[in-house]
């Protein structure tokens, strides 16, 4: 009897615990398949319609005064100071002697070689007049000839050896602070002072790589410096042969145009390149550009669409930048919300510039 009492109260237990799993399975039971989907939500923006506009292509960039010639001037071989004609700031000629170095026994091997080169000639225009007669062999009077030509490349090498014991002016500028003292011993390592050419002057700055092929040689530009109230023609020379890597710019030296005394080798200048008007430009708003890591995205509205397309940009003003390629007239361009629009999302206009 308590058997069949135990074996009751089990199967009631085992019967509750199904029909529980049972309710729980309707509960949680999946949406039948005809049920329809959550329409996708349309994103309210602003927008505006390209077209063309006259914008004025124009850009500053950094430059730098340079001197027309620079040098330092060195000694060429090693010796004693003898004579110095070097005032600090003073303007020379080309060719004027700055640096006299120590050279008496180079002129006193130089005038033993003359004593001789005399004595050689007057044996070689003796056997000259043996040799009309045969007095003498032709082999004797060619080895004086030799001997005579010997000697005056001797005396070519010494003279050689003298100039370069003097430092002269290689061109007419102005002295730098000098280095040494007379009586000072230099050698070619030794600094004596920088001379400057500086009735002309040069410019030198950079463009981007996207102007490179805009700078000719002869292409006019102009600057100004510190405390100028003016601007200051320069024209290009020339320009450097490849773009610099590490910049990604062109250099260019330009010749400047005109003399004024706020104008010195080192002063600092703003240059301005004008390109032209070009009446066919495409100007959109600056925040419709998506940067990217290695491109610039802009999204168009077609259709009720967000589209991305890739542009590339040219130049700024305070509001604007143009779109060299990528879009054309009549694109209607998406301006607000761009970091909650996504490819292909469905976008209204809710205002059109």
């Amino acid at each position: 009897m308590r058997a069949n009492t135990y074996c009751l109260t089990v199967l009631s237990i085992v019967c509750l615990i199904g029909g529980c799993k049972s309710d729980d399975k309707k509960k949680i039971a999946p949406p039948q398949s005809g049920t329809s989907a959550r329409p996708a939500q349309v994103i309210k923006v602003e927008a505006f319609e390209l077209k063309t506009s006259s914008v004025s292509e124009k850009l500053e960039v950094p430059g730098s005064i340079v001197p027309f010639e620079a040098t330092e001037l060195r000694p060429e071989v090693s010796g004693r100071i003898t004579q110095l004609n070097i005032r600090e700031g003073q303007q020379v000629g080309k060719g004027t002697l700055l640096v006299k170095l120590y050279d008496e026994d180079l002129q006193a091997q130089l005038k033993k070689l003359q004593v001789q080169l005399n004595i050689y000639e007057q044996t070689a225009s003796r056997q000259a007049e043996l040799l009309k007669i045969d007095g003498i062999s032709k082999q004797e009077y060619d080895l004086s000839v030799l001997q005579v030509n010997n000697i005056k490349a001797d005396i070519e090498l010494i003279r050689t050896s003298i100039d370069k014991t003097e430092i002269r002016a290689p061109f007419s500028g102005r002295l730098g602070l000098r280095n040494i003292s007379m009586g000072a011993y230099v050698t070619p390592a030794t600094l004596i002072t920088n001379i400057r050419q500086e009735n002309e002057l040069k410019l030198e700055f950079t463009v981007p790589e996207k102007y490179s092929s805009r700078i000719k040689t002869g292409t006019q530009v102009k600057f100004t410096v510190e405390g100028m109230n003016k601007t200051i023609p320069a024209r290009v020379i020339a320009t450097e042969e490849a773009v610099m890597e590490d910049t990604r710019s062109l250099r260019i030296r330009a010749v400047v145009q005109g003399k004024a005394p706020q104008l010195i080798p080192g002063a600092f200048a703003k240059v301005q390149l004008d390109f032209g008007t070009d009446n066919q430009a495409l100007m959109i708003p600056t925040q419709a550009v998506i940067p990217q890591a290695r491109y610039k995205k802009v999204i168009v509205y077609r259709n009720g669409t967000a589209v991305f397309e890739t542009v590339t940009t040219g130049v700024r003003d305070s509001s604007n930048v143009q779109i060299t390629s990528g879009l054309n007239v009549g694109d209607t361009i998406v301006t607000t919300g761009l970091l909650s629009i996504k490819p292909e999302a469905k976008i209204a206009i809710s205002k059109l510039n």
